[in-house]
């Protein structure tokens, strides 16, 4: 398989190495966490100007007409930065939920105003007692005024709380954990009988609970045929997870090129303590795990848009448990090599720590994917 990258895919890394090393070092990520929606609007417009936003849609829509590869790339980048704006929320979750489940007329009215960046989206799917099961839905969506009426809530929707619409899930029939009569809606922020109480997760990127009560959605709001969503929300997930391993590997080369750096400068008995060999060991068992995370988020990659769903799911969840393993052994070995100074927050290498444990726990953490692999060979 060739893994070497087109000319536009390098333009396109280099495009945003720079502008989060111009403008988003760790100093100005504090002032970031400070603004009201807890993430820069500034630096959302800089995104947008890059077509940033569009990475994934095509042209017609206003996009760069990428796939999953030039995702990657972004995320990878914005994982070094540690960046807090809602790229995952609205471009990857909301946006793929738009791009496979919605019709020409609403991708034509929703794509482009996500490109500009004039339009953000959330992905409102998990509910408080599903916990990793895409198909427990307990909101419900039933026929009324002319439309669909959603009763429910729906719980850590990233970016929840800043978002213009949310890609609402709701049950129209079938039992509470069945994968068939699960629709697909789209929902304003200012909706009657929308509520969302947002806050802020360990990692200080943004979430919110949403609940809604007697919301009317039109049928035009709909996405794809209602009741047979699943699919759509699996693909979601899917992408989500290809994409948030990709910002666990730029998390990770951070970490390993900080703790390298840590061992060079920080000397104890009158030397630097990476003189020490076993120090170099554990810097080198950091640097495998490192390129073994990288190769399974490019494993989650070129697996996205396999078109065998079983395929695509085994090897989803392979990728998923081998860069949350690697994200873990990275993070707790810079914590510890860093020694207590780690866990401060005026040091960043703590803050990327965090974001890797909240990575791995996110759409299914290792136990779950690898009893989700077991049963596939029972």
């Amino acid at each position: 398989m060739d893994f070497d990258l087109s000319d536009d895919q390098r333009l396109l890394a280099d495009s945003v190495t720079r502008l989060m090393a111009d403008r988003y070092g760790f100093e100005a990520r504090k002032a970031f966490l400070k603004q009201p929606d807890g993430w820069s609007t500034e630096m959302w417009g800089r995104y947008a100007e890059l077509g940033l936003l569009g990475v994934p849609f095509a042209e017609e829509h206003g996009g760069f007409g990428g796939g999953a590869v030039e995702v990657m790339l972004v995320m990878q980048e914005l994982g070094r930065a540690l960046a807090l704006e809602p790229y995952l929320a609205t471009v990857v979750l909301g946006g793929t939920a738009v791009r496979l489940g919605g019709s020409a007329a609403q991708q034509a009215a929703i794509l482009p105003a996500v490109a500009e960046g004039t339009l953000k989206l959330a992905f409102a799917h998990g509910e408080r007692d599903a916990r990793y099961d895409l198909s427990d839905v307990q909101t419900t969506a039933k026929r009324g005024n002319g439309g669909w009426v959603l009763d429910g809530a729906k719980s850590v929707v990233f970016h929840g709380d800043s978002a213009d619409k949310l890609v609402v899930s709701a049950r129209i029939k079938g039992a509470r954990d069945d994968p068939d009569g699960i629709g697909l809606f789209l929902v304003d922020a200012g909706a009657q009988g929308l509520a969302r109480r947002g806050y802020t997760l360990r990692d200080e990127t943004r979430a919110a609970e949403v609940s809604l009560t007697h919301v009317a959605v039109a049928d035009g709001d709909v996405l794809g045929e209602a009741g047979a969503a699943f699919p759509v929300i699996e693909r979601v997930v899917e992408t989500g997870i290809a994409a948030m391993g990709a910002e666990a590997v730029g998390a990770m080369e951070t970490m390993q090129s900080m703790t390298l750096e840590y061992s060079r400068t920080r000397e104890q008995f009158g030397k630097p303590i990476g003189s020490n060999q076993v120090v170099q060991h554990r810097l080198s068992e950091m640097l495998m795990a490192l390129e073994q995370g990288r190769s399974m988020a490019m494993l989650a990659t070129v697996s996205v848009e396999d078109a065998d769903p079983a395929e695509r799911a085994r090897n989803i969840s392979m990728a998923k448990v081998g860069y949350g393993q690697s994200a873990r052994f990275v993070s707790q070995q810079a914590i510890q090599m860093h020694g207590g100074i780690g866990m401060t927050e005026e040091y960043a290498v703590g803050h990327y720590f965090r974001r890797a444990m909240v990575i791995e726990h996110t759409f299914g953490d290792t136990a779950f994917h690898l009893a989700r692999l077991a049963a596939q060979v029972e």
